[in-house]
């Protein structure tokens, strides 16, 4: 049978400052296959798509639409050759509705706007999309705004769609109907590349997949002729996947003293008379499903949000009743809180590697007369960039140039740099890649092994598993019941959160 090569690059080089992100990489794209693009990061996958998608150039080598050369500047040029690109954050504009986003920049052909709402309605029905043409799109969920964006590149018609971690922020509902919107542009003769940091959805869903590592092709190969084990290999250069996830620990590291202690704990309707204790010199697993309540524990527990002020309950530090109005306070005391929504809540994203690290810094120890010392900051940017092996072009490259998982890293130094004795992990390796997990992993398990009191909240069960001295597991608000870290089986967690 043969195929038609629909997209296709040669010895593709991108270097920024002389250094490449991606350097003399071959890939080629067929009509009508879905393409999973899979590395660490920092890989290059990202560079890779941004150039297919005319964000930025080549510096060196070709790339080939349809047998012929092209050479994309922009998005725009891009689209005029048939391809687009889906990023994880969308690009609507969320205070217009879905169809004045549909044809944004096509206006011209209609003159009036009921005009533009009954073909987005047609269109859409054409798609099976259910989303109403009329709704703004800030009203939608993840899920809807990504139909929106398909069926924006599907009216362009886009012959490529390129899609960045599209299902990073979905429900396990949200992501079936996306594979199902998958397939439908697939029999629509759409050639579809998607970047994912979940492997099964890659051995689920590709036709076949492409492995770059350090900037360079490794592999390229049929869906059927990789496992878990064979893709971790060629994205690491070993294998991970015995260590990364053991079925349970051996031996649990005995607790030390009661750090902090959570006593009927209330928060409006998220958090119903929950109590909790956490001991030093040991990591303490989280687990629950969505709603149970986890993360808004130790949010109220950060001084990150208020517990309700009449019987909302205790929280004790070393024995001692505290509540923080501010997280400031909790810093101080020695508690840091490492968030699950590092785009929003982890960093600032203009600023550099070291002075994301210092300002953690300053956080708890403040400055002298206000001000910040730019050699102080280089100072201890470069020793935690080293401690946890952030990987960055240079080391004043802004944290966001960095790929997912060195933006985590920082996020962790941020955190660390302050010399806490309680830290709480909220989903620590969500988007992140498998070397960058390992690395996250040993580092959790150094806290603990060095007498810190280590809490790692995560809805991915092996890793609470491979990780956790103790489990605790959480339902509608609190823990329900506590398991030891060797003892602990998945069906007795999971049918403790369901059931």
């Amino acid at each position: 049978m043969t195929t038609e090569v629909v997209l296709e690059l040669r010895q593709a080089t991108k270097k920024y400052a002389g250094v490449p992100a991606i350097e003399n990489v071959d890939f080629q794209l067929e009509r009508g296959e879905i393409h999973a693009l899979l590395g660490e990061n920092g890989a290059g996958k990202s560079t890779l798509t941004k150039v297919m998608a005319g964000v930025v150039p080549l510096s060196s080598g070709q790339m080939l639409v349809e047998g012929k050369p092209v050479n994309l500047r922009t998005p725009l040029e891009a689209l005029q050759q048939g391809i687009a690109m889906v990023f994880q954050e969308t690009s609507l504009v969320p205070s217009m509705t879905v169809a004045q986003n549909l044809y944004l920049g096509q206006e011209a052909f209609f003159n009036r706007l009921r005009g533009v709402y009954i073909s987005a309605q047609q269109f859409l029905q054409s798609l099976n999309f259910d989303v109403d043409p009329t709704a703004t799109v800030a009203m939608l969920g993840a899920a809807k705004k990504q139909m929106v964006e398909i069926a924006r590149a599907v009216l362009h018609k886009a012959r490529i769609i390129i899609f960045d971690e599209p299902t990073a922020s979905l429900t396990p509902e949200e992501k079936k109907y996306f594979f199902d919107l998958v397939l439908n542009l697939k029999a629509r003769g759409v050639s579809v590349i998607f970047i994912s940091h979940a492997l099964e959805e890659a051995l689920q869903l590709a036709d076949r997949i492409t492995v770059l590592r350090d900037g360079q092709h490794v592999v390229t190969d049929l869906k059927s002729n990789f496992d878990r084990a064979r893709v971790i290999q060629a994205m690491v250069g070993r294998d991970l996947s015995q260590t990364l996830y053991g079925v349970r620990k051996n031996t649990v590291r005995p607790g030390g003293e009661c750090l902090l202690s959570v006593r009927n704990l209330r928060m409006a309707a998220m958090v119903k008379n929950n109590s909790l204790s956490v001991f030093s010199g040991q990591v303490t697993g989280v687990f629950g499903l969505v709603g149970a309540g986890r993360t808004e524990t130790f949010k109220v527990v950060a001084g990150l949000i208020k517990r309700d002020f009449f019987h909302g309950g205790e929280v004790l530090l070393r024995g001692k009743p505290v509540r923080y109005t501010v997280a400031r306070s909790a810093v101080r005391d020695g508690i840091a809180y490492i968030t699950e929504d590092r785009k929003v809540e982890g960093f600032f994203e203009t600023m550099s590697i070291a002075q994301n690290i210092y300002m953690g810094l300053l956080g708890k120890f403040g400055s002298t007369f206000g001000l910040v010392s730019a050699a102080k900051a280089r100072e201890v940017g470069e020793r935690w960039i080293k401690l946890l092996n952030v990987r960055a072009i240079s080391k004043d490259a802004k944290v966001i140039e960095l790929s997912g998982g060195n933006q985590q890293k920082v996020v962790i130094a941020k955190s660390l740099a302050q010399e806490p004795d309680v830290i709480i992990f909220d989903e620590p390796t969500r988007g992140v890649d498998v070397g960058a997990i390992a690395e996250i992993h040993a580092e959790i398990n150094r806290l603990a092994d060095a007498g810190r009191a280590v809490v790692v909240i995560s809805s991915y069960l092996p890793e609470v598993m491979a990780l956790s001295d103790r489990i605790l597991v959480a339902k509608q608000g609190k823990v329900v019941v506590e398991f030891a870290g060797n003892e602990a089986t998945q069906e007795g967690i999971m049918y403790a959160a369901i059931h």
